[in-house]
């Protein structure tokens, strides 16, 4: 096991190089930052040229990268254009889309395994169809289509929820973002879990634990159900990553101050210090992430073992 963790954090060196490098290059390509930091009126030539000295936009592309990585390495991020140190953008907005994301992964968690084990348990049953059409329905809609209309409906006419979250964000403000976030996600849980707990109910281990007279609920939970949750997990690991970036839409509609916030405004400012900075975390978080599912499989599945 020591031996495959070391081999795999090794393996997440060129992936992360890699992949900030291309980032580095695509946000460096997106337009003239010093344009977006001046505003309506264009910047006359002695303030442009001493902007772009002072963030090192005068250098050629690749040592800028490779001063970013040099800086990155030792915590430093770089600072906003608007003389804000990335790093406090980051401290204020990663524990709001933490706290979100949690709350997302426990729904795809608690409703979205709960429903696939129910209908894969019942295949062709009527819970199963209407499962299956109301995931259809979900994965089908937009999430800003699911936002706006459930705000509307809980936040403005029946006044259940408050429509924006405040600058708190505290785990209850978050149910109903959160549940947002994670529809599509939850949707796509409930028939992968469905679909692996409907084929591996038919092998030959399950049918020996019933023939050995084992009690159902024990040959669903140690046998059949933890088998079946390996693709799951191997998603839900992934889809990590996805809710932390992909939070723009759902943190715009309830105003929720997070990373898809942040990222918004960097990219709508042209601030490419703040968005080249909070991507190469998500990065991070992606790699690290993976491993964790990756070490998880041994944990569901004893068969597997790491050389």
């Amino acid at each position: 096991m020591g031996r495959y963790v070391v081999r795999r954090l090794l393996q997440m060196i060129p992936v992360f190089i890699g992949a900030t490098l291309l980032i580095f290059l695509m946000v460096n390509v997106m337009g003239d930052p010093i344009a977006g930091l001046c505003g309506d009126r264009q910047c006359d030539p002695a303030t442009a040229a001493q902007l772009r000295h002072e963030f090192g936009l005068d250098q050629p592309v690749w040592r800028q990268y490779l001063t970013y990585m040099g800086n990155v390495f030792t915590g430093d991020f770089g600072t906003a254009f608007n003389g804000q140190p990335v790093t406090e953008l980051m401290g204020t907005a990663f524990p709001v889309t933490i706290r979100l994301t949690v709350v997302a992964i426990l729904f795809e968690i608690v409703i979205g395994i709960t429903l696939g084990v129910v209908t894969g348990l019942r295949r062709g049953h009527p819970v199963d169809t209407g499962v299956l059409l109301v995931t259809l329905v979900v994965i089908s809609v937009p999430t800003f289509v699911t936002g706006l209309l459930i705000q509307l409906l809980l936040g403005v006419k029946w006044g259940w929820i408050k429509p924006s979250v405040s600058s708190e964000a505290t785990f209850d403000e978050l149910i109903v973002p959160g549940l947002v976030l994670a529809s599509v996600s939850l949707a796509y849980v409930t028939r992968l879990t469905r679909t692996s707990i409907a084929e591996n109910r038919r092998s030959d281990y399950v049918r020996t634990a019933v023939a050995k007279g084992l009690p159902r609920r024990r040959v669903i939970t140690r046998h059949l159900l933890r088998n079946s949750l390996i693709p799951v997990v191997t998603f839900i690991g992934a889809d990590i990553g996805f809710l932390m970036g992909g939070a723009i839409v759902t943190e715009r509609i309830f105003n929720i101050h997070g990373v898809g916030y942040q990222l918004y405004q960097g990219i709508l400012r042209q601030n490419t210090q703040t968005v080249v900075g909070f991507v190469t975390v998500l990065v991070l978080v992606f790699l690290v992430a993976n491993l964790i599912v990756d070490l998880l499989y041994a944990v569901l599945d004893p068969r597997i073992r790491y050389a």
